[in-house]
């Protein structure tokens, strides 16, 4: 299934869960008005109760009122309590990790088992196209991970401590792929929005817990003949507890519905990403054969189980309500010649654990060469061609082995010293604005001094180490160093963020022009900081022409100079679109194509990959991509909520 028809599914899948709890709550309101007529007749006249306990008789205490009045009161506890649980869960996947007793791990961490997660987490993110999610742990020796998040800027990645110390590096690997899947394809999304409808199926449930334990203050029938309460109190717990297990009941078959296919799709899309299945086979095979399995202790472990790599929660006796396949099933589909056995395993000790995962001297060699090392800045070993936009947009949501491995290369390309400062949060923002120095030594000396005079101190000198060396930069390394940085950007408190903000707005004005780089720059980091969405997916490619010309004129003059050239380009592009294109010749309002961007951002997920394809073109008509049109065309593409995976060089 590709990226685009992913996302549709899940869109699609978010409309039948609203059909789904439509159902649910009519169900509660039957179960939860023939409660409520019981407690009532059983509060009315005892002889006449002691008289007709027949179902008829307690059918009589039925009536419009009630049923319109309880209607409206278990619609008001479901919204209400679903809109509470949204407002707990604002912040997105750290949320949820923290609910979940999480700790978010240190970048610059010396722990070899955490030290090692976050290589493949950071490798799979750059693989991928997407932000460097932050990595949570939770103290607990089972073997699961989670993703969690609305959207890729707020996703993180959860993992037990259990998970990190008993697998090896191809079952990290198969593991954080299947994760990195459920982000690619919508699934994280549509779990996350779950947790909150679910939460007002359940309160109602919650109430009825409540009812029942202010039982223990009251005395049945200790009141005297006429004192009946304790009997009424017997009589609401009872049915609140009879609701409370029918919203359960909802709760996990809902779940259910719509979990547990998508773990067999993740697993699939995990052995396409490493094209290992033994990876996350063998994952599975620990699981299986761990003595605590993939269950969690934590409090909340049973609100949060769909997310769940496995099985987080003890299932009970019935498989219909369990929100992950059975173990076995899943290692069939991925490793079929699976002799069916399973292993005893003890959680292993710290010292047991392998050595620090790192690039040895060949993997930086082999980097190094792939990426011109010693060339002059700007240049690439590697020749991008028409068809390595035309892979980039096929790979999208499934990379493979050849993305893994470029990432690899990636990261053995960028100087350590720049790798380790981007995980530092004074160092990353240094970097960002190290980006924005212009190569004009005039220019540069103009910036430096607004920016003395705005930026932190530690910021700034931060800024004069590393600045020399961000310039030197291979213009290929340049989107990998801002998604490796943004964990570490995401960190910054609300006023070091804003302060961030309003430093980078005075480098980008410091020369009185904003240039295409410095716009890409910002938005990329204005959009996967900011807290903010784009609103609902809801238009189509033909409502946005004049945002897709400007969009377009922007990417064919950021090529050539030539107005033949751009023309040219144009026309490549058109023949992807439903309309025919004309330039815009004021592209110089980086105001209007902020503008025209964020409405691109609303199209439905089916009519992206016409626009993508028209980008393509754009760039490629030439018959050869410039590495700093690579770089736009993939920096465009994440700010249109279309994470592209590295582009691959004919060799690759």
């Amino acid at each position: 299934m590709d990226f685009f028809t992913a996302q549709d599914n899940a869109r699609r899948k978010t409309g039948r869960l609203v059909v789904l709890l439509v159902l649910a709550v009519l169900a509660l309101i039957v179960v939860t008005t023939l409660a409520i007529a019981v407690a009532f007749y059983l509060m009315g006249d005892q002889s006449t109760a002691q008289a007709d306990l027949s179902a008829q008789g307690m059918l009589s205490a039925l009536s419009i009122e009630l049923v319109f009045g309880v209607a409206i009161g278990v619609l008001a506890v479901v919204v209400l309590g679903g809109l509470f649980k949204r407002s707990q869960l604002g912040r997105g996947g750290r949320a949820v990790a923290e609910a979940l007793g999480g700790r978010e791990i240190n970048l610059n961490t010396r722990d070899a088992d955490e030290r090692r997660i976050l290589n493949v987490v950071e490798e799979m993110a750059i693989a991928s196209g997407t932000p460097v999610p932050s990595v949570y742990v939770l103290e607990e020796e089972s073997i699961n991970a989670f993703a969690a998040g609305y959207q890729t800027n707020d996703a993180v990645i959860g993992i037990t401590r259990g998970t990190i110390r008993n697998l090896n590096r191809d079952e990290l690997q198969g593991v954080v792929a299947h994760e990195f899947s459920h982000i690619l394809h919508g699934d994280m999304r549509l779990n996350m929005r779950l947790i909150s409808i679910l939460h007002g199926i359940l309160i109602i449930g919650f109430l009825g817990g409540m009812l029942l334990r202010s039982m223990r203050f009251r005395r049945v029938g200790g009141g005297g003949k006429r004192d009946n309460s304790g009997a009424i109190i017997l009589a609401l717990g009872a049915a609140l507890m009879v609701i409370g297990y029918a919203g359960t009941f909802f709760g996990n078959l809902i779940k259910s519905a719509v979990s547990r296919q998508r773990e067999y799709l993740a697993d699939a899309s995990a052995v396409q990403f490493t094209r290992n299945p033994e990876g996350i086979g063998n994952a599975l095979v620990k699981i299986g054969s761990h003595t605590l399995g993939s269950h969690l202790q934590a409090t909340q472990a049973a609100e949060f189980s769909h997310l769940f790599f496995g099985q987080g929660v003890r299932q009970g006796f019935s498989q219909i309500m369990a929100t992950h396949p059975p173990v076995k099933e899943r290692i069939k589909r991925v490793m079929p010649d699976w002799d069916g056995r399973f292993e005893a395993t003890w959680p292993k000790q710290p010292d047991e654990t392998d050595a620090p995962d790192s690039l040895d001297s060949d993997e930086r060699s082999a980097a190094g060469h792939r990426f011109g090392s010693g060339a002059e800045p700007g240049t690439q070993a590697a020749v991008l061609t028409a068809a390595s936009a035309q892979t980039a947009i096929g790979s999208m949501g499934q990379p493979d082995q050849r993305h893994l491995a470029q990432a690899r290369a990636t990261l053995g390309a960028l100087p350590e010293q720049i790798r380790t400062a981007a995980h530092e949060p004074y160092a990353a923002r240094a970097l960002m604005h190290a980006l924005l120095l212009s190569e004009d030594k005039a220019t540069r000396k103009h910036q430096l001094e607004v920016l003395q005079q705005a930026a932190q101190p530690d910021v700034y000198q931060a800024l004069m180490d590393y600045g020399p060396d961000v310039l030197k930069l291979d213009v290929a390394l340049r989107l990998p160093l801002i998604e490796l940085a943004l964990p570490a950007l995401r960190s910054l408190s609300m006023p070091q963020a804003q302060h961030f903000r309003i430093c980078m707005e005075r480098l980008i004005e410091a020369d009185g022009q904003v240039s295409l780089f410095e716009w890409t720059l910002y938005q990329l980091l204005l959009n996967n900081l900011s807290e903010q969405g784009s609103g609902p997916s809801s238009l189509k490619l033909n409502d946005l022409q004049r945002e897709c010309q400007m969009l377009l004129t922007v990417l064919a003059a950021a090529g050539q100079d030539d107005p033949d050239e751009i023309s040219a380009a144009l026309n490549a592009a058109e023949s992807e679109l439903p309309f025919s294109l004309t330039a815009i010749e004021d592209i110089s309002d980086m105001r209007a194509l902020s503008l025209a961007v964020e409405r691109l951002r609303r199209l439905k997920p089916l009519h992206k990959p016409a626009l993508l394809l028209a980008m393509a073109r754009c760039i490629e008509h030439s018959g050869r991509i410039l590495p700093a049109e690579a770089e736009l065309f993939r920096a465009m593409s994440d700010i249109l909520d279309c994470p592209m995976p590295p582009l691959l060089s004919e060799e690759a």
